[in-house]
């Protein structure tokens, strides 16, 4: 069966329902489907520890504060599932849960949006799928002879999972020392922390509300042709959280540096030793996960689309929203979402009359 409307909006999780906000304000017919069974996007898979970095009142989507956490500064990841949950039936958005999007067509004047439900056909569309369903494993020598257990951010939960196990984390990003801290702070687990790079910790006293507005200071002197600030980039790559202080200062966050291969046991290092291991926890990042758009042939450098703004340059009826900064300064926070979401609306609406 094949249904019209005026957008159609992939993904229902924390920049889908931003723009089904701003859609509804510019008066447009549109509907939301998403592959989740149930509202709450990617926060309903994260690990049981994981706090945001901003208090709540920094943490919300356009038109709804989210309210502050009982006995909690900055609130879980379950508190935030119940917001957008709350958020979704507050302004009663045209979800629809467990609707995978195969494809993105042209087809004449419209899009043509084909789901594991049906076909729609749109007089626009605003890709929100985000990152997490696409994680990113490098390619280690020897990854395919470990005989451990081998798992991505996207499959760790908690430590109990690997009580007096030894456990190598790989990644010197915020996933990567929040998983080591939480696995080394429990005392049952054995840690041997890994990263490209030595870590760069943030400023303790830097959280998410000042790390969107570097964010956005730096988008705005690119937007006027000034020099490049940097960005959060130049300030370091780990929020210190008060898990990760924590274990930083007791001294069991210390980094070692890449290891040049797999073994069956284990891990070897660039001096030939070698360290046995029980599991091995990929913090390795993600892609845009951008395959239901594969047959407009819009992709650039690195896998992105190129875009103006959450625009792309090669299909005007398309916008890309809370992928990262390339489509919005912060756009894949709760709170940076909600500029690019009403921009592409607006763009949107002026588009379609």
């Amino acid at each position: 069966m094949t249904q019209r409307t005026d957008v159609v909006v992939v993904g229902g999780g924390q920049a889908g329902l931003a723009a089904g906000y701003h859609l509804r304000r510019q008066g447009l017919d549109f509907v939301i489907l998403d592959a989740e069974a149930a509202p709450g996007g990617s926060w309903q898979h994260m690990w049981d520890s994981l706090h945001l970095f901003s208090p709540a009142a920094h943490s919300s989507l356009p038109g709804r504060l989210m309210p502050a956490q009982g006995g909690e500064t900055y609130p879980g990841a379950g508190y935030v599932v119940d917001y957008l949950t709350d958020y979704e039936k507050r302004y009663d958005l045209p979800v629809q849960h467990g609707t995978r999007v195969d494809a993105v067509r042209r087809d004449a004047d419209r899009l043509l949006v084909e789901a594991d439900s049906g076909t729609w056909r749109a007089r626009a569309v605003i890709s929100a799928t985000g990152n997490w369903s696409r994680p990113f494993l490098p390619a280690v020598p020897g990854r395919s002879t470990f005989t451990g257990r081998q798992l991505h951010t996207v499959n760790y939960r908690c430590p109990a999972d690997f009580a007096d196990q030894r456990v190598v984390v790989v990644g010197g990003g915020n996933s990567g020392a929040q998983i080591a801290a939480d696995l080394a702070l429990d005392g049952r687990v054995q840690v041997t922390w890994v990263t490209q790079r030595p870590p760069r910790f943030l400023p303790d006293d830097i959280d998410g509300r000042a790390l969107f507005d570097v964010a956005t200071a730096r988008r705005r002197a690119l937007d006027a042709g000034r020099n490049d600030t940097g960005g959060v980039a130049s300030l370091g790559d780990i929020v210190a959280v008060p898990p990760v202080r924590a274990a930083r200062d007791a001294g069991l966050l210390t980094a070692k540096p890449m290891f040049t291969q797999l073994t069956a046991a284990g891990v070897r290092w660039a001096d030939g030793s070698q360290s046995d291991a029980d599991a091995i926890v990929w913090c390795t990042g993600f892609r845009p996960a951008l395959a239901h758009l594969a047959p407009l042939n819009l992709r650039g450098p690195r896998g992105h689309i190129p875009t103006d703004g959450t625009r792309a340059l090669g299909e005007p009826r398309l916008h890309l929203l809370g992928y990262g900064d390339w489509t919005g300064p912060a756009s894949a926070t709760l709170i940076g979402v909600g500029r690019p979401a009403r921009d592409a609306a607006r763009e949107v609406a002026g588009l379609l009359t």
